[in-house]
């Protein structure tokens, strides 16, 4: 059965869909549909079998390097039996782990949930009752783990910031970690747009009639574009939502005693308050283990 090499485990809205459709372009890596099968985290996906998942990269050619992005595999606490399945499974693999300024990611996860309806409440309320926000931006909580497993040398740190800045380079890191003996290219007109704030909340009704065809001519035929537009507003954030002063220096002193874990493994003081200037204009690696 054909397992994969590798798998790009996070963090969540940090542009790992961006880095699997980059990768998938290039000749000589095979990156599995769906971009993320959720095989170890998801239990029901899970008691579907390892031939199952195996089936995902069937396709592959014998000297394809295979990959795949669940970023559910860097969400602990909420999927704990990830890291052990992955062992047992792929005890080879390797692992690409993409970092975001936490607040932002945090930010962004919580209007993807949002759009979903998965969070009904102001930003500043979510982040004491959904504890997967702040948890999912602890970098060093959900790398630990993982070194522990299969140690430092087997994880590729890339930074959100440094991957949209240099992205060619960032590519190219990538794929050498990897193990790619040939010349990656950025596609520069597959530009993933951040579309957090053009998302429609979900809404059964809505989405049923909106997709039904015969509904969905009519539509396009007899109601003007801005007209489709202004209805739109109704079931979408349009503003970015902002934390208050508060909140935002709770999240800080969280996330920089998290952050000061990541700068011992790194070499480099990283705080929320430097994280964008530090992580984008340099590469930055692990410390070589002792």
């Amino acid at each position: 059965m054909r397992l994969p090499d590798f798998m790009i485990i996070g963090a969540m809205k940090s542009a790992t869909s961006t880095l699997h459709e980059q990768l998938a372009q290039q000749d000589g890596f095979f990156m599995c549909t769906p971009k993320e099968p959720y095989f170890f985290s998801d239990d029901p996906v899970y008691a579907k079998g390892l031939e199952w998942y195996a089936g995902l990269f069937a396709d592959a050619r014998a000297d394809d390097i295979c990959g795949e992005s669940t970023t559910h595999y860097a969400k602990l606490p909420t999927y704990p039996k990830t890291i052990a399945r992955i062992a047992e499974h792929v005890p080879d693999a390797k692992f690409v782990y993409v970092m975001r300024h936490p607040i932002d990611r945090l930010v962004s996860q919580y209007i993807h949930q949002w759009t979903e309806r998965e969070i009904d409440r102001p930003i500043d309320e979510a982040i004491h009752t959904h504890p997967e926000l702040i948890a999912y931006s602890r970098y060093a909580m959900q790398l630990e783990p993982y070194f522990a497993q299969f140690g430092q040398a087997r994880v590729l740190p890339v930074f959100f910031d440094h991957l949209r800045s240099h992205p060619q380079v960032e590519l190219a890191r990538i794929c050498n970690f990897l193990g790619y003996t040939g010349n990656p290219v950025w596609d520069d007109s597959d530009q993933q747009r951040n579309v957090s704030s053009e998302r429609m909340r979900v809404n059964p009704i809505r989405d049923a009639l909106v997709n039904a065809p015969i509904l969905s001519t009519i539509r396009r035929r007899l109601i003007p574009p801005t007209m489709r537009e202004r209805v739109k507003t109704l079931w979408r954030m349009e503003k970015r939502p902002e934390l208050s002063a508060d909140s935002t220096l709770q999240l800080q002193e969280i996330f920089d005693a998290d952050l000061a874990v990541l700068s011992g493994w790194l070499g480099v003081e990283l705080t929320c308050q430097n994280f964008k200037s530090v992580t984008r204009e340099r590469v930055w690696e692990w410390e070589k283990e002792q």
